[in-house]
């Protein structure tokens, strides 16, 4: 059974950094794809990074470009999202997914099948 668990939200003032974890058991993680994505209130669900490193492939939203970066660590299963410069507008809920299709990463939410939970990430300005 795949599962996903994000840890690491919290609240911070703008121009910090925080790093999100997502520990991803069932499933060996480099050879699937992992997306991040936020959710903040009333609104849809909206891309943030995809990668699959067994293809080397990793890119991000332009909002987010040059700020957050996706890393992993393999001997804990986890992949990192590292977010630097952080801004008021990245106030959401964050969720780590991961999709059993091949290829690039989607960046559409509803083409991946495994969920986490979700962490609060809130901005103050």
């Amino acid at each position: 059974q795949v599962q996903l668990v994000e840890s690491g939200g919290g609240l911070v003032q703008a121009g910090a950094s925080l790093r999100l974890s997502c520990v991803v058991s069932g499933r060996t993680f480099s050879s699937y794809a992992i997306g991040w994505f936020r959710q903040a209130p009333g609104a849809e669900r909206d891309f943030v990074a995809a990668t699959r490193w067994s293809l080397g492939i990793t890119y991000y939203a332009d909002s987010v470009k040059g700020r957050f970066t996706i890393s992993r660590d393999n001997a804990k299963n986890t992949v990192y999202l590292q977010m630097i410069s952080l801004k008021p507008e990245d106030t959401a809920v964050y969720y780590c997914a991961s999709v059993d299709r091949s290829g690039v990463p989607p960046r559409e939410w509803r083409r991946y099948d495994y969920w986490g939970q979700g962490t609060q990430v809130t901005v103050s300005s």
